[in-house]
């Protein structure tokens, strides 16, 4: 993209998770970053006054929109080559017999390099402008996920997987070699001095790493002022295992409490089967939770209350969680989040389901949030970096078609029809171009 860019025609944001802004106007781009926004109006007396004389200037179509980029709070890019494979399994077997001993081929970094080309590539397709990534065991096969991320201008937390308690596979290392290979995994990532990319200090989850290797990783994160991430309560068999190992914990929370990981620069995947004392604990900490609908209901592990997080002031973002998930979309974890929430509301959670514009919030703004990206992404505010997609509705061989009928009364509700078809309704042949900070990384 060049430095000066106007789109005019309808955009829509969240203000906040209760409020869906939808406008027709314009938004102006300058160096990456959102300078103005106004009204159609406000726009031809600003381009008649000659403003926009040095700008390029996109008109939208009827059919078109503008929307913040989706934000995946969490996804194993490793586990790409696995999606769609051995979901009939619970958690634990199929991290055994599937996910283990494919990210054990990530010490190639020929192989590495091959799949995570792939994986950026498609996640931008999708519209995925920022991902929150767990790689896999390996410091070098982890930093080739670094440079494709770098390659393709995503915005990305990269993160190198610790593990150290044994396993079947053979897939762990000395608590010494994780504790020296994180600190270097992110001196490396911070070395390339790209704001578009983050480390992010990894402990897969308390099955996989004790006390000792907790505690370590823990304080390199604040060591280098680094978000971490991890896995809570997905799984009620995961959860008594953990407690089994962990005698003196009342709680897989308290695990992770005591090894000072929660805070508010901690992002915590799936939070199913949280107590009631567990979730006080997480909005106390200020940790944020990655909900991943697709996973959870694939590997049978459960359904998460979101709303009941949210009323508790926790923040909220969406995950993929490839290859748990069986789509890379963000797309596909907004319906099943609507589902989810609808199917605990029909079990008698009363106001428990979230609606479209509330997912939709999730997906953005949300995640921004979960994060502690909504300084500089999630919405349009003017002075944000415009990470977004340009949408068309009744894009040529879509999923979408176009009748001779609308219930619209004016150019703001005909937006909303736009933006409501294509949650429910679109895919990436609706997304026409995507842009991180301003760059065009899809034009179809």
């Amino acid at each position: 993209m060049t430095r000066k860019h106007t789109f005019v025609g309808a955009y829509a944001h969240s203000d906040n998770k209760r409020q869906l802004s939808v406008c027709f106007g314009f938004l102006t781009i300058e160096n990456g970053k959102i300078t103005q926004k106004g009204s159609i109006e406000e726009f031809e007396e600003l381009l008649s006054s000659g403003k926009f004389s040095e700008h390029i200037v996109i008109n939208l179509s009827d059919s078109q929109l503008i929307i913040p980029g989706f934000i995946d709070c969490h996804i194993h890019a490793p586990q790409f080559p696995n999606i769609g494979l051995g979901l009939d399994r619970p958690l634990l077997e199929w991290l055994d017999k599937y996910t283990f001993p494919l990210e054990k081929k990530y010490s190639d970094t020929v192989f590495a390099s091959k799949v995570y080309d792939q994986v950026v590539q498609r996640l931008l397709k999708n519209g995925t402008t920022t991902a929150c990534y767990f790689g896999s065991l390996h410091l070098d096969g982890t930093l080739e996920l670094v440079k494709s991320v770098l390659k393709y201008h995503q915005r990305a937390f990269v993160g190198k997987v610790s593990m150290n308690l044994q396993n079947d596979a053979g897939y762990y290392n000395s608590t010494e070699k994780e504790l020296q290979d994180a600190e270097e995994f992110v001196q490396k990532v911070l070395d390339y001095k790209n704001e578009l990319i983050q480390p992010v200090v990894t402990p897969r989850f308390a099955v996989s790493c004790d006390h000792q290797l907790l505690s370590g990783l823990a304080m390199i994160a604040n060591k280098y002022g680094c978000s971490m991430q991890s896995h809570v309560c997905e799984n009620l068999k995961e959860i008594n295992y953990v407690l089994e190992i962990n005698p003196r914990c009342k709680s897989y929370c308290e695990v992770y409490d005591k090894s000072k990981i929660l805070h508010e620069k901690c992002i915590m995947a799936h939070a199913v089967h949280l107590t009631d004392e567990e979730i006080d604990l997480l909005s106390k900490k200020r940790v944020s939770i990655a909900h991943c609908p697709a996973s959870n209901t694939r590997l049978k592990s459960g359904l998460c209350p979101v709303r009941k997080l949210l009323d508790n002031n926790i923040i909220v973002g969406l995950g993929t969680d490839v290859s748990g998930g069986d789509s890379a979309t963000i797309l596909d974890a907004v319906r099943r989040t609507m589902d989810v929430s609808t199917c605990l509301e029909l079990q008698g959670a009363d106001n428990y389901s979230l609606d479209w514009k509330e997912a939709f919030y999730l997906a953005t703004l949300g995640g921004a949030k979960a994060l502690n990206l909504d300084d500089k992404i999630g919405n349009f505010e003017v002075g944000k970096d415009f990470d977004a997609l340009l949408i068309d509705a009744y894009a040529p061989d879509g999923p979408i078609d176009e009748y001779e009928y609308s219930v619209d009364e004016n150019k703001e509700e005909h937006a909303v029809s736009l933006l409501q078809r294509f949650i429910y309704l679109g895919d990436d042949r609706n997304i026409l171009q995507v842009y991180v900070k301003g760059k065009s990384v899809k034009t179809i």
